[in-house]
């Protein structure tokens, strides 16, 4: 069974990715970038025996890949920022495969800005694409099997928020920031439910994996480690990552879009989402 780790790109995904990495595989807490795996990425190329020709092949294949996944009974993480409804009447995924999922939510002007430095985008194409209801993405490599219809940063959080079929637990990236010890804790605390798992959460584990996934540490991560041709290592993994050259963490909890975006672009984002923002108390 699947546990999901979703969100809009850009909301903090990997930050929690790498956070659970370090408390759920590792013994002490502490984080590398080779436990990251352990939480892989869906809709990908590693999971289609065959190749896939388009887009609708590669959704019909969504629920059938996650059945063989979920038949050996085994719990398994997965990140994705997946649109939670259907493409093309293909369903992305349902209670038969999913035991729950943690979403992030991020404030979408800061979403913006962070899409900017990843894609290597302009305020007006960047806006486009976080409005865009039939938004997608693909690998570099252009193969349809990485194929993920994410739609808009309003549609994707609320295909999750209205979802009712299986548990949920939506936190806000500021609260990672400003709130970490008791927001990861949270986190935990549902995860473990969702596992029945009757042991609390071990204080110091959590700390720790904390500490070592703390921004600035993964920043610093990101520039010195260098590749060692083995399958787990870090360039390998920003390779499965990344759609381009820029910094992966780049600037973080300092992404201000106060500071950073254009006037007009941050109101046309207000009046797109007005009604979202209001709720989740970003205006």
């Amino acid at each position: 069974m699947i546990i999901w780790l979703a969100s809009y790109p850009k909301s903090g995904n990997t930050y929690v990715r790498a956070f659970l990495s370090a408390y759920y595989f590792s013994e002490s807490g502490q984080f590398d970038f080779s436990q990251i795996l352990n939480i892989e990425q869906f809709p990908h190329e590693k999971f289609y025996k065959n190749k896939v020709n388009s887009m609708i092949e590669a959704s019909e294949k969504w629920m059938p890949i996650q059945k063989e996944i979920a038949q050996n009974k085994k719990i398994k993480f997965f990140k994705t920022h997946s649109f939670l409804g259907n493409y093309k009447g293909n369903i992305f995924t349902s209670p038969e495969t999913t035991l729950g999922a943690v979403y992030i939510i991020r404030d979408p002007r800061n979403v913006l800005t962070s899409l900017k430095n990843h894609f290597s985008l302009d305020d007006d194409k960047a806006l486009k694409m976080i409005t865009d209801k039939e938004r997608w993405l693909m690998s570099n490599n252009g193969s349809y099997a990485s194929y993920t219809y994410i739609s808009s940063w309003s549609n994707n959080y609320l295909s999750w928020f209205r979802n009712n079929q299986f548990r949920r637990l939506f936190i806000k990236y500021e609260d990672l920031i400003t709130n970490k010890y008791e927001t990861f804790r949270d986190i935990i605390v549902f995860i473990n439910t969702l596992m029945n798992r009757a042991e609390g959460v071990n204080k110091a584990k959590l700390q720790k994996a904390i500490e070592t996934t703390n921004f600035n540490v993964l920043k610093k991560k990101e520039i010195s480690e260098t590749f060692d041709g083995s399958e787990n290592s870090f360039k390998n993994w920003r390779k499965f990552h990344s759609e381009n050259k820029n910094l992966f963490f780049n600037l973080g909890p300092e992404n201000d879009w106060k500071k950073i975006l254009k006037k007009e672009i941050s109101n046309e984002i207000e009046s797109n989402f007005d009604k979202e923002m209001e709720e989740l108390g970003y205006l």
